[in-house]
């Protein structure tokens, strides 16, 4: 039986989502200036990587204000999808940079270039530092959201990345192993695609209207089907509404001489799908035995069993 959250954590969790865009902000100001400064390419670069987790921080931040916006007449389901948006962005960004850092560190291991070993230690120290702050200060919202999941990732990858880049500088202080840059970013990359093509099916499920991967399709019919009173179900949608919230639509016939109890079936239907299930908004169309529907299809438009 799937359990029930809410979608959406209380405000309380936005000034922890703030926090972590403002710090990564002044890391990026920072290392910018930084960079201008001492006329080092790296740390400018770093400085823009290190910005796309602030892009990807705020993307998050925006979309959880925007899942609370109140139903109305334009969006009657609410607003809530906004963060399935918002996690597909920065799912799509995570793979987009796996894919380039593959192609990055392949033309490294053709043409190596001359690595400061010592800058690339203060660098990947310093961003360590904030990357692990800001995962701390997303690491328990991002187990009841995927948007904020999709942020928290993002800067996982990014300490496990400065993590990997400070041995990568470590050798190449002591040995001179420049080979190990392009080796670690191979590695990095191969995680960050990793995560992302094991996280993104969820969010594109969701998208899509598929039904939640905890609760099997024939064991919901089986339930409607085995209430007394019911005697078939066709037609029936089974679909997640937003992270937390399970749907269904589905049109039930009543048996004969069971129609004088029908808003009393339903009513046992939505209680036990409710219960069994977590599915909390639930449509049933009620039909008498003599007046079902002329092409009763079982699962939407499909006649399976």
């Amino acid at each position: 039986m799937a359990g029930h959250h809410h979608h959406i954590s209380s405000d309380s969790g936005d000034a922890r989502v703030f926090w972590a865009v403002a710090v990564n902000l002044v890391l990026t100001a920072a290392q910018v200036v930084g960079g201008l400064l001492s006329g080092s390419l790296a740390l400018i670069a770093d400085a823009l990587h290190n910005f796309s987790d602030a892009i990807s921080l705020i993307i998050a931040f925006v979309a959880r204000k925007v899942a609370r916006r109140p139903v109305d007449d334009k969006m009657t389901f609410g607003y809530g999808r906004a963060e399935m948006v918002s996690a597909l962005v920065n799912y799509t960004t995570l793979i987009v940079i796996g894919f380039y850092l593959v192609y990055e560190a392949i033309l490294r291991f053709t043409d190596p270039q001359g690595i400061d070993g010592k800058l690339v230690l203060i660098i990947a120290g310093i961003a360590l530092v904030v990357d692990l702050a800001t995962a701390a200060l997303t690491y328990s919202l991002s187990k009841q959201s995927m948007n904020i999941r999709a942020a928290f990732l993002h800067n996982v990858a990014d300490a496990l990345g400065s993590i990997a880049v400070i041995v990568a500088g470590t050798l190449v202080l002591l040995y001179d192993w420049n080979f190990v840059d392009p080796l670690v970013t191979l590695l990095i990359a191969g995680y960050i695609l990793w995560i992302s093509f094991n996280e993104v099916g969820s969010v594109i499920r969701i998208l899509m209207l598929g039904s939640p991967p905890d609760i099997d399709t024939q064991s919901v019919l089986k339930e409607i089907r085995a209430t007394t009173g019911v005697s078939s179900v066709h037609q029936l949608h089974l679909w997640q509404m937003q992270e937390h919230e399970n749907a269904l639509d589905a049109h039930i016939v009543i048996e004969p001489g069971e129609w004088k109890n029908a808003d009393t079936i339903k009513e046992i239907v939505k209680r036990a799908l409710h219960e069994r299930f977590s599915i909390s908004h639930t449509t049933l169309e009620i039909e008498c035995s003599a007046h079902t529907c002329s092409d009763p299809w079982i699962i939407g438009h499909r006649s399976l069993q």
